[in-house]
């Protein structure tokens, strides 16, 4: 009896030695099979990682010394860059333990695609926003006029833009409203021109007004001298002259100085004598009313009736409506 239990004892413990035995051959088989696949993965990662730090590093260094790259989009590209080489690298990394990289491309594509359709308004906006901070038809503090999207400019994003209009309101406008159309920057040159234009009556002396005009432009120091004030006649209305004073000056000075400008030539013309006139028509000709006819006279006017006096001599007495009770004989 105890031959036979040590019997089966030894054969349940063959059967487990052979079955370490086998998974040992089997880890050993698999090790050879995928040693060096899992050693290449490893090094794949190691210098993909390193590689997409450096070249993230480097696509960041480069921008920033591009003075026509904002810092937001070379941060942005930089981050781009670096997990572009990452993905590449995953997909290496799976080609080297025999997984079908071509499904996966396939599979990156479609989901791409159908976030592209889904987020297709926001993926505009980072688009335009990346367009506007590389060519910059604006900057933060400068004022401009896009379409009737007025303001100044407090911050540029990827997917919108901060503006604070004239009267102290917040604004923001998404980046594809602002690329779609033309921008006008009231900021960006220097210097800017003015036209004031001011109309003088038919009687007042010409030359006295442009000098006067021009004396206003040397007595400000906002006014550039080059180029040069230039004052002439601009048109031959039907009420005045129009005398136009043309000067340039710094973008910054412009709109306290053209206002200014507009109250000197106001007082100016006043202290010597030139007339501002107002629209005015001159009729000529004759103004003689006509006179009713004589049968005209014999009918009554508006509201008037017509009614038989009783006495049969065929004249006629008119009455308002507003008279009360019959006609008398």
């Amino acid at each position: 009896m105890e031959d036979q239990t040590t019997t089966a004892s030894d054969s349940q413990l063959g059967q487990m030695l052979g079955g370490w035995a086998e998974a040992f051959d089997g880890l050993q088989v698999l090790f050879v099979t995928y040693a060096f696949s899992v050693i290449g993965a490893i090094l794949i990662l190691i210098v993909g990682w390193t590689i997409s730090r450096l070249l993230g590093r480097w696509v960041k260094t480069l921008l920033k010394h591009t003075h026509r790259v904002d810092p937001t989009v070379s941060g942005f590209f930089a981050v781009f860059v670096r997990y572009a080489v990452l993905v590449v690298v995953v997909i290496m990394v799976l080609g080297q333990f025999g997984v079908q990289t071509a499904s996966i491309i396939t599979a990156l594509g479609a989901a791409g695609l159908a976030i592209g359709l889904a987020l297709q308004g926001t993926l505009q906006n980072i688009a335009a926003g990346i367009m506007l901070l590389v060519l910059r038809p604006f900057r933060v503090g400068e004022y401009i006029d896009a379409d009737g999207i007025s303001g100044t400019i407090k911050e540029i994003g990827l997917f919108a833009t901060e503006l604070q209009t004239l009267d102290g309101l917040y604004r923001m406008a998404p980046n594809s409203q602002l690329w779609n159309v033309p921008v006008t920057n009231y900021s960006r040159l220097p210097e800017r021109r003015h036209d004031l234009v001011i109309g003088i009556g038919y009687e007042d002396d010409i030359e006295k007004a442009q000098s006067v005009l021009l004396d206003l432009a040397k007595a400000d120091d906002r006014v550039l001298s080059e180029p040069a004030p230039w004052a002439y006649v601009s048109e031959l209305g039907d009420s005045a002259v129009a005398i136009t004073l043309r000067y340039w000056t710094k973008s910054a000075d412009w709109w306290v100085t053209s206002r200014e400008m507009t109250k000197a030539g106001k007082i100016a013309f006043d202290e010597h004598g030139i007339s501002i006139p107002f629209p005015q028509i001159t009729y000529s000709g004759s103004l003689e009313l006509e006179r009713p006819d004589a049968s005209d006279a014999e009918k009554t006017g508006d509201g008037g009736k017509t009614i038989d006096n009783g006495k049969g001599d065929g004249r006629n007495t008119s009455r308002d409506d507003d008279d009360e009770g019959p006609a008398t004989s």
